[in-house]
């Protein structure tokens, strides 16, 4: 049965009956034949097919529900046991919104733990948020406040966000720039499941400034080269914006939009050992952070 069931996992996730046999080390028609005999035995249909593809049906989703917990929990046993034996090595697979935040903790955790592999996707709150549910990755660093009880969720970094414009924007060589001058300017957005996003259009519908937006994209990056092209004035995190000529950092009073950068995991995989002294890492990081701040305030 846990063979039968594994074979199912491998070919749901990855869509095809060829590159599951290859991920088991198993031969195809032994990956077929495992599935076969769950569908016969239970009298249940776990695929659709389409010539080559392998759509799952609405039992086949519920299934893998429960078989990613299955193995998921197997794979942090085998963390566990690897950790004791090799102290710390293994694959930690991140999904984080970008490279600011996640790179400290990231090199103070290889310098610990150089034995372990990190793999990092960039992506937006909302499919980072989505990608840790379904056990597709360990970590996740999102700006979105997390309520889910399946996540557990570790408040890290507040940051400012900054709008900056192209030099050659009318607001460009401002003085004193307002909220209201804001009105009706062209802003080069993120897409919808951004975070930085969200907080932007809450001061926006706070202070009710009306404002228009002249093109999406997926990444910082691509929205500062569209905002260095001249398409419309753009919003990052302070930590995140690179100056650079052409760009100009703008000072807009009563601009005061933050978020907050959140380390998330599976809740029941927060003690998963790779999963844990990443999470405490980041920790120690940030209570190194503040430590001279408090000093001096005690000064």
């Amino acid at each position: 049965m846990l063979a039968a069931l594994k074979a199912f996992d491998a070919t749901a996730r990855a869509g095809s009956i060829t590159t599951a046999a290859r991920q088991l080390g198993l031969r195809q028609p032994t990956v077929s034949a495992h599935i076969l005999r769950l569908e016969a035995e239970y009298g249940v249909e776990l695929f659709f097919r389409k010539g080559r593809r392998l759509l799952l049906t609405e039992f086949g989703n519920g299934l893998l529900e429960h078989t990613r917990r299955i193995f998921s929990a197997e794979e942090d046993a085998h963390s566990l046991l690897t950790a004791a034996k090799t102290h710390y090595s293994g694959t930690l697979n991140l999904h984080a919104i970008g490279p600011y935040n996640i790179t400290p903790i990231i090199k103070a955790y290889r310098h610990a733990y150089p034995g372990v592999q990190i793999t990092v996707t960039v992506g937006d709150s909302q499919s980072i948020t989505q990608r840790i549910l379904d056990y597709q990755g360990d970590i996740g660093l999102v700006l979105s406040e997390i309520t889910d009880p399946q996540i557990f969720c570790l408040p890290y970094r507040e940051q400012s966000l900054v709008i900056f414009a192209s030099a050659s924007h009318p607001l460009a060589g401002a003085q004193d720039i307002s909220l209201a001058d804001l009105v009706n300017q062209e802003f080069v957005m993120r897409e919808a499941g951004s975070g930085t996003r969200k907080a932007f259009e809450e001061l926006l519908e706070a202070e009710d400034i009306r404002i228009k937006t002249s093109v999406e994209m997926r990444s910082r990056e691509a929205v500062r080269e569209a905002v260095a092209q001249g398409l419309g004035l753009g919003v990052v995190a302070d930590r995140a914006y690179l100056p650079a000529p052409g760009l100009v950092r703008l000072n807009v009073k009563g601009f005061s939009a933050k978020t907050c950068t959140r380390l998330i995991c599976r809740a029941e995989r927060k003690t998963s050992p790779l999963i844990a002294q990443f999470l405490r890492t980041a920790q120690e990081l940030l209570q190194d952070a503040k430590a001279p701040n408090q000093r001096r305030r005690e000064s």
